[in-house]
């Protein structure tokens, strides 16, 4: 089977992306995977070592974020007309993205806006895999943003991408509550017992299970999956179980993405002294997708 193409953004110019970009490429295992093809602001074939060298912490905002979401919409425009098969994306800052212009709060947002897809964002590390129903949102914002719609769309996304890409026959996936302890019967929130259960029962979902249980199942391989309610519940598992060695992939698109999952840490950019450990997972995750989805 051929090598898959695969189109790597830069992320932000003054954070490390383009260092664990640069060291990535260098690895044997990225060597293997993958053909890759750098992609900048307005063509593919960026050098990234000239990339690095003109930009620096505390350089112009707007002109980062300029660089950075020019550089995702031409990636996907490559995927969407078949010339790289899979789309790898190195750390924005998403203020940056605002000041150049993009309303999208993140990568998630934006590839979902660009290519006319439902989406979800899921972290997956070989110990666990979580999926977020909402992204980034202000938490007093959840309870509207947490629908019917938003659960069934999320427990459909990750059982069809556990089918197709991890090659698991009969998902089994536990919704983790929005409340303390789901609720407690409605002491703590209804919403348990009102809205999440009812669509477990729908979607064949496990739970809803509390957030300080459901992960210590999972991590001991009762479950394949989490769908967490809200960002930082679903996040802050991941991460402690696997930071460094979890992937961000995008679900719901008509090719693969993924990123590593870390921010820009510009508070060490320019030092060359950024781990590319994540981002070497991201792209050879990318590779493994993109090669499950050409196998069907």
């Amino acid at each position: 089977m051929r090598r898959p193409r695969l189109a790597i953004t830069l992320g932000d110019p003054r954070g490390i992306g383009p260092e664990i970009v640069a060291k990535a490429l260098r690895t044997s295992e990225v060597r293997a995977a993958c053909d890759p093809v750098i992609v900048g602001p307005d063509d593919a074939g960026v050098d990234v070592d000239e990339s690095v060298g003109t930009w620096r912490p505390g350089s112009d905002e707007g002109s980062a974020g300029q660089f950075a979401g020019r550089a995702i919409e031409r990636a996907v425009e490559l995927a969407l007309d078949g010339k790289v098969d899979g789309v790898v994306t190195a750390p924005i800052d998403k203020h940056a993205l605002l000041v150049a212009g993009y309303a999208d709060p993140g990568h998630t947002e934006m590839l979902a806006r660009l290519t006319g897809s439902c989406t979800a964002m899921m972290l997956a590390s070989d110990r666990l895999r979580v999926v977020l129903a909402t992204t980034h949102l202000a938490l007093r914002d959840v309870p509207d943003a947490l629908s019917r719609t938003a659960l069934l769309d999320a427990a459909r996304l990750t059982n069809d991408a556990l089918r197709a890409w991890f090659g698991i026959a009969s998902p089994r996936i536990a919704l983790c509550a929005l409340n303390p302890h789901a609720g407690d019967r409605g002491r703590f929130g209804d919403e348990d017992d009102t809205l999440l259960a009812p669509v477990a029962r729908e979607a064949g979902l496990y739970g809803p299970f509390p957030a300080d249980t459901v992960f210590v199942r999972a991590l001991r391989g009762e479950f394949d999956a989490v769908i967490a309610p809200y960002h930082d519940v679903g996040m802050t598992a991941i991460k402690v179980a696997s930071f460094g060695e979890a992937v961000n992939v995008t679900l719901g698109l008509p090719f693969p993405r993924t990123s590593p999952d870390h921010g820009t840490a510009m508070d060490i950019a320019g030092q060359g002294i950024a781990s590319p450990a994540s981002m070497v997972r991201a792209i050879a995750m990318c590779a493994r997708l993109a090669g499950a989805l050409e196998e069907r």
